[in-house]
């Protein structure tokens, strides 16, 4: 549960983003937040917001709905916004660019080269997106499902590396 002190906290966040003074926020408005401009992936992360709301602009209830995901997890709620299930989805959406719930072995190329640019060369990137397809891909499709996805992640701490602490 959100307390009426953390809403507080973001719906001052979310008005101090609010430049046109409207009630919601645009894409720009998105990436004017310091982290998310600078995160590789930041613009991946300003379209999970859109794609929720299903328009370009995001109001309240819909900028909490998308960053209730990132609560640390509570015991006994599996069917919330933040569960695992939920985290992993959000994470899979990610990589998912023509979102056919597959993540080809180029859409992990393109978000590899979104995350360290020039710094591997294309031989090592191509390499490791391979290696990752073939290491995930349990039924020989040269894709990795949502359930592959999941399983690859099996012993990972996703509610750890997905959880904000200004929201707990």
């Amino acid at each position: 549960m959100v307390t009426p002190n953390q809403i507080e906290r973001l719906y001052s966040r979310f008005t101090s983003l609010d430049r046109g003074d409207c009630g919601t926020l645009s894409r720009e408005d998105f990436l004017r937040i310091p982290e998310l401009a600078i995160n590789p992936l930041g613009e991946r992360i300003v379209n999970a917001f859109f794609e929720e709301s299903g328009n370009d602009r995001v109001n309240f209830l819909q900028f909490m709905q998308v960053l209730a995901r990132f609560r640390p997890i509570k015991k006994n709620s599996p069917n919330r916004l933040n569960s695992r299930q939920q985290k992993l989805r959000f994470a899979f959406k990610m990589y998912d660019l023509d979102n056919d719930d597959l993540i080809s072995k180029d859409e992990l190329l393109a978000i590899l080269h979104m995350m360290v640019g020039a710094n591997i060369s294309e031989e090592q990137l191509t390499s490791i997106a391979e290696r990752t397809i073939v290491e995930a891909d349990e039924n020989g499709d040269g894709m990795i499902s949502f359930e592959e996805f999941c399983k690859a992640l099996e012993r990972t701490d996703v509610e750890q590396k997905m959880s904000i602490r200004f929201l707990s």
